[in-house]
This record gives structure tokens, sequence and C-alpha cells, in this order.
């Protein structure tokens, strides 16, 4: 080899090592400005809420403002698109959903964004029980009993959804498919489905725990099992679906921090690390555990291969159930 080819070959295999080099630069002065977070609902909903509890125990990790932006509309779609376009460069995240993430790539043949294509998953940061709920007046005391009387009076239990191919729907479908009991499902799209539950007009509902956590424990509802390898502290007496003969059906809501794809691996690790420390904080382990949570706190690896899992899930449900809103 010519003394010009092996300088050009020693340059060359040192090309990854001045990348790495700079990646690791870069993540060590960011974040060095406020870095912004879409979340695609309302301010005020419980995923706004969920997503600035985590925000407030990321800030003094980064030790830079974070400022949540409410992109609300068309079901999280018009925040999530936003977010996917935006510069990787870690100054603008995007929080994630079930829904977004899992669900509506798979009832929508088009969306203006590609859940797995445009994002990098940074970090899980936590999982929220979902659970039948029922209202008083229905007699089955769990999950075993309204089966044998869904199946015994079919069309005889009215369930409340948030609207067709939600999660509410979707998790009715699958629990439906895995029994045999045919359930009535009633979309409330533009509604609360909560006021007619409440009233006893819906006898069931499928539903994550923090929006019915509070009547529950108000005597208002019951809950005849939840999500979840094992008994929820805040929850104690309610079996888990998996105790109950159902250890498949496994309805997982959850929130996680995402960034446009092309973001630094560095910068990746670093947010993910802020959100693991956030998580674990004993304050917020206690805050989410009050309402049904279990705070997680991953690194993009573990986020990863959740999403693919969760998706595999979710992908099937709604192929079973035949559910397409376009």
């Amino acid at each position: 080899m010519t003394p010009i080819r092996r300088r050009l070959a020693a340059g060359l295999l040192a090309l990854p090592a001045v990348a790495a080099w700079s990646s690791s630069a870069h993540a060590q002065e960011y974040p060095n400005k406020p870095v912004r977070i879409i979340v695609p609902f309302p301010a005020g909903t419980g995923p706004d809420t969920n997503a600035r509890q985590i925000v407030a125990k990321m800030q003094p990790v980064l030790g830079q403002s974070i400022v949540v932006e409410n992109r609300p509309g068309a079901a999280g779609q018009i925040g999530t698109d936003a977010a996917a376009k935006a510069a990787p460069d870690g100054y603008t995240l995007y929080m994630g959903f079930t829904s977004t993430i899992s669900i509506q790539p798979y009832v929508f043949s088009k969306l203006p964004y590609n859940a797995e294509r445009d994002f990098e998953p940074v970090s899980l940061v936590g999982t929220l029980r979902s659970g039948l709920l029922a209202h008083p007046s229905v007699k089955a005391t769990d999950v075993r009993e309204l089966i044998a009387a869904a199946k015994a009076n079919p069309d005889a239990f009215n369930a409340a959804t948030q609207g067709i191919g939600t999660y509410s729907h979707l998790a009715g479908e699958w629990f439906s498919s895995a029994t045999g009991a045919k359930l009535r499902f009633v979309p409330y799209n533009t509604s609360s489905p909560y006021t007619d539950l409440l009233a006893g007009t819906m006898q069931l509902m499928f539903d994550g725990m923090p929006a019915a956590i509070g009547n529950i424990k108000g005597g208002k509802l019951k809950v005849l099992a939840v999500t979840g390898t094992g008994r929820h502290p805040s929850l104690p007496d309610v079996p888990t679906f998996a105790e109950l003969g159902l250890p498949d059906y496994q309805p997982i809501a959850w929130i996680g921090l995402f960034a446009p794809a092309g973001t630094p691996a560095a910068i990746q690790e670093r947010l993910a690390a802020a959100v693991a420390a956030g998580a674990k904080a004993p304050d917020f382990v206690e805050l989410w555990r009050s309402f049904g949570g279990d705070p997680v706190g991953s690194t993009p690896a573990e986020f990863k291969a959740f999403i693919r899992a969760d998706q595999a899930r979710w992908s099937a449900v709604v192929r079973q159930a035949g559910v397409k809103l376009d």
C-alpha cells in the first residue's frame, strides 16, 4: 500500500471515532436552551397531566426548563405529526401514548406520520392499569361471574366506549374475543361516557384506572379485574385478569417520551436518564401508584422492544375486530 493510500485508509478508520466523539460532546453540551415537549391532547386532560408530572421531575435533572406544548386535534394526530417533522436535535420532543403509537397505525390506513419510522423511543415513563369497570347494580362480583352472565344473556350488558377504534372500545373487543362474552359497545364520540356509567344507563366500561379510581374508592363504581402480573398496591382487593384465568388479556395503557428520528443516540440516553431519575423518585412513585399507575423509566432499547410487543398485540386486536376508520 502506498503512503497516500495508508493515510486515506487511516482517515476512513478514524471517521467512526470522530463521529462518536462529536455525538458525545454534543450530549455533554445538551441541553443549553429550553426543551419543548409536544403533547397531542388538550391541557388539563389525563394524558397532559401525566406528561406534566414527569416533566416536573426531568427539569432539575437536565438543568433547563421544559415547555409543554399542547397540540390537540384529530385524536392526537395533529400533535404527533408536528413532532414527527421536528428537527432531530433534542429540543423538540414528543410524549406518546398507547392510542397514538400502538393503536392508530392499525385502525387508520393513512396517517400523516409513521410511528415506527419517524420516532426514536427514548424512555417508557410508566404504565397505567386498566380494568373492567361496572356500575354497582351489576350483580357479578368478578370477571368470571360476568362472563357467565354475558354468555347466558347475550347483549344484556351495554359497555360504554370513548368511540369506535379507541382504547376503551378495542380493550372491550379484545375481552369479548378472548372470553366469548358478547357485549353491546356504545360509542361516546364527543361526550364523556362516565356520566351514563355512573347513572347506570351503561353497565360496563373498559378503561384506565386514573379516570375511574376516585369513583371506585367512593363506591360509585366497582372494578371486576385489572391488568398486570400482580395486584396493584392501590387496589389490593381487586384480582388481576391473569388470576381469573385470562393471562393473555393485557391491554396496556402507557405514556412514553420520544424524539424525532435521527436524534443523536447520546442525547437520547441523556433524556432517558432524566426520565428514569424522575420515574424512580419516591414522591413520583407514590403519586402514580395512588391512581393505579406503575412508573418505569426505561432505556431507549428497552422502550423500543416494549413498543414492538405492544404494537403486535394491538394490531392483532384491530384485525380480529375488523375496525377501520378510513
